[in-house]
């Protein structure tokens, strides 16, 4: 026994001595993939040296010799920094994860492959501007001259995965605005949701469940009837693209006021993308100086133009506008390899991609596109099903000639608001809500992208493709679109809201947001009243009161509640303004209580399929709460009894969670902002120590977004909000404040790896003006020959 005991224990410290030399050569190897703060490097084509000037926070300073040089040094400062994001990010949207993480990137893998984004790109990228592709050309020498230095050190997920980075491309940047279309557009998703959903609901009903457009545009063509174990494993299969339901997930917020309403005389901007909380952030700042070119803001890495800021002349900001620039198509089979067209049968067109997987066989795939789209249905993993049937997908995204990269090059260098809109018109896809100011003082919103216009049907439900009525016959010229410049109100709001009224010619969604946030904004400008400065809207992109739960929480509280901690609860949240500040029980009480409400509405309605869609969005509570009794049952008031049973439900959950003393529970505890690595957060054991994560305020329908899970063991974790926040004075761009989060660096061991996340949580911004207030490091880039 004591030998038996001995050798367990000899053991167990070999074990832990094979750890600790495991973590201590895993430790050594990341610290040598440090980047230094001080270097010089060679990169081909330079014309000249290239000076950078590092501040405090790891942020760039470039000034260049040229254009062209400039954009050679942002490619080599972002594979300094981002490499791996860089990397993921184009094989993500070439569909050639799995040859470098393994068998779990094939869903991600087979869909890509399916709408063959990578071969677009490249056909896009041949269609580009001479000066266009030249500064893609010229990036694409910066990123590999840090490749070719570095090798497999070239960033420690490398050497983590043993492996060494592949050579930049100049369409894998291309890549980057193919995978942003595809996250940032379209409702095929929700169509196929829909479809599923006819088989347990009535047309009406499977409407109510989505944000509400009251329209004439709903299609009446007769459907197959397709089953919904198809459709279901059809959806499982397409990449959620960090959504947890079939609902929206991505938003934004931009606002202008005109020089009338600010306190300077020229306009004021602010902007805030709302994107996946991730570790690195999306975003990269910095300012460059070339001749006759000036920019500061938010660069895309794997990208070499600037996508939020300004460039001395004009700024600008996007939000996403919705529009439905997807449609699903039930296509007629004719025989085995054709389908139905109103001109009679025609061959699928066919490829055959190969997808390689690391640590595992290489994974062929049959592509079948028919005149619509990509065959979508083949990515049900049970051949054969549905018989006579498939689903064909149209995305604007697909079609040929897509020059957003033209647009971008072109409103770095814009001087004016009408060589900014001239230029943004050139964008494809994704369709954005463009805010532009100037230094003249003009300030606009324009909403460039390619709208389909359809035959029949408003795109919310799946259609019939063998008849050609519902098909695409063009996208709407710039012209139609919508166009708001110098309004007479002095500002211009949006925040994913509606843009347009009923009568606009051109149909662009059924599926509108709600407009908290704007009314939100709205509000909180006119109470402060002109003038504005900076410091207003800086202000506004931090407020924490929920619109939405101002509107909820009356119609709730009619609820009877039984006694003790439902009593307490209830007396609560009467006196709560709706403020979803981080220290308080409020917002987590009435959080619980819509969620537990939402998941009662959607069992009763849809009984085994409730778990695909119990989570339903405020619109849909209120329009339930006010007009929709009957998803609640019969009887005078039905909700009342269901809204005092989820009461009890969400108290029940919360007092097992957080305890029994409801006066000590905190929104913040449970409502934590988590940053999770792009691949250490699939790592267990260590996942924890590449994370940042803090408490936050706010919710999904705030201002300052915070948006929730919503499901799996952490419900209420804030996975979605601001990924950049910028302001603008259009007297002193100089004083423009930023800010992003967690860092800017993706290295671990890096400084600047988190060192932002608490100016991002607490308002604070960095400023870029033409000197760094203090240099903490300089590179300099020296011209090299190419082919050198």
């Amino acid at each position: 026994m004591r030998i038996a005991l001995r050798w367990s224990q000899h053991l167990l410290v070999a074990v832990l001595v094979l750890v600790l030399l495991l973590a201590g050569a895993i430790a050594l190897a990341f610290r040598l993939t440090l980047p230094s703060t001080e270097n010089d490097a060679a990169i081909p084509g330079l014309s000249a040296p290239v000076e950078i000037a590092l501040d405090a926070h790891g942020i760039p300073w470039v000034r260049a010799a040229s254009a062209e040089d400039a954009h050679a040094a942002l490619g080599y400062l972002h594979a300094r920094d981002r490499l791996f994001q860089m990397d993921l990010m184009r094989r993500g949207a070439a569909g050639r994860l799995s040859a470098l993480i393994g068998a779990q990137g094939l869903r991600v893998d087979r869909y890509v492959r399916l709408l063959g984004l990578e071969r677009r790109a490249e056909a896009d990228l041949a269609a580009l501007p001479a000066e266009t592709r030249a500064a893609l050309a010229a990036y694409a020498r910066g990123v590999n001259a840090w490749i070719d230095r570095h090798g497999m050190a070239a960033a420690p997920e490398y050497v983590l995965l043993a492996t060494r980075p592949e050579r930049w491309r100049e369409a894998d940047s291309l890549l980057w605005g193919k995978a942003m279309a595809l996250f940032l557009t379209g409702n095929m998703r929700t169509e196929l949701a829909r479809l599923r959903l006819s088989a347990v609901l009535p047309r009406e009903r499977i409407d109510e469940l989505w944000p509400r457009d009251e329209s004439p545009h709903s299609p009446v063509a007769a459907l197959p009837a397709l089953p919904p174990d198809h459709l279901a494993r059809v959806l499982a299969a397409l990449p959620v693209f960090g959504e947890d339901a079939p609902l929206p997930s991505t938003a934004s917020n931009v606002w202008a006021v005109t020089g009338a309403a600010s306190a300077t005389g020229k306009p004021l901007l602010a902007n805030d993308p709302h994107l996946a909380l991730v570790t690195p952030t999306q975003w990269h700042l910095a300012r460059v100086e070339a001749p006759g070119l000036t920019l500061a803001g938010a660069f895309a890495p794997g990208v070499p133009f600037l996508m939020l800021g300004h460039n001395g002349h004009v700024a600008w900001g996007f939000t996403t506008t919705h529009s439905d620039t997807q449609d699903v198509f039930i296509e007629r089979l004719a025989g085995e390899d054709a389908y139905l067209t109103p001109d009679g049968p025609r061959p699928f067109e066919t490829r055959e991609e190969v997808i390689e997987v690391r640590f595992g066989d290489p994974v062929r795939m049959r592509v079948r596109e028919t005149r619509h789209g990509p065959v979508i249905s083949d990515l049900d993993p049970v051949p054969g099903t549905p018989e006579g049937h498939v689903l064909a997908v149209a995305m604007a995204l697909l079609a040929p000639g897509d020059a957003a990269a033209a647009a971008l090059h072109r409103l770095n260098t814009a001087r004016t608001f009408a060589e900014a809109e001239a230029a943004v018109r050139l964008i494809a896809a994704p369709q954005q809500n463009i805010v532009i100011a100037d230094r003249a003082g003009r300030i606009g919103m324009v909403v460039p992208g390619r709208v389909p216009i359809r035959r029949a049907g408003d795109g919310s439900f799946p259609v019939p493709g063998w008849d050609g009525s519902h098909d695409w016959v063009g996208f709407a010229p710039y012209e139609a679109l919508p166009r708001f410049v110098d309004p007479p109100t002095d500002r211009l709001v949006n925040a994913n809201n509606r843009v347009v009224p009923d009568d606009f010619p051109v149909w662009l969604t059924r599926d509108w947001w709600g407009d908290f946030r704007f009314r939100r904004i709205v509000a909180r400008l006119e109470a402060h009243g002109a003038p504005h400065d900076a410091a207003t809207l800086a202000a506004i992109q931090m407020d924490i009161v929920s619109e939405a739960a101002r509107r909820l929480l009356p119609l709730m509280l009619r609820a009877e509640p039984g006694p003790g901690a439902a009593a307490r609860a209830h007396a609560l949240l009467a006196r709560w303004d709706g403020t979803m500040a981080a220290d308080r029980p409020e917002p987590l009480i009435y959080t619980a209580w819509t969620r537990a409400f939402g998941r009662l509405l959607a069992e009763r309605a849809l009984g085994p399929d409730a778990e695909a869609f119990r989570e339903t969005v405020a619109e849909f509570q209120l329009f339930v709460l006010t007009r929709g009794a009957h998803w609640c049952g019969d009887g005078a008031d039905p909700c009342r009894p269901l809204l005092a049973r989820a009461l009890d439900d969400a108290l029940a959950e919360l007092a097992a969670s957080q305890g029994p003393d409801l006066a000590t529970w905190r929104w913040g505890a449970v409502h934590r902002a988590r940053f999770p690595h792009l691949l250490f957060q699939f790592i267990p054991g260590i996942a924890a120590w590449f994370n940042a994560e803090m408490e936050t305020p706010g919710d999904g329908y705030t201002v300052l977004r915070a948006g929730l899970r919503l499901s799996g063991p952490r419900p209420y974790e804030n996975v979605h909000g601001p990924s950049f926040r910028g302001v603008y004075d259009l007297a002193d761009l100089d004083a423009s404040r930023f800010v992003v989060a967690p860092g800017q660096s993706g290295h671990p061991l890096s400084a600047h790896y988190r060192d932002l996340a608490p100016l991002w949580l607490a308002g604070g911004h960095v400023t870029l003006p033409a000197e760094p207030a203090a240099v903490r490091g300089r590179i300099t880039l020296r011209p090299a020959p190419i082919g050198g």
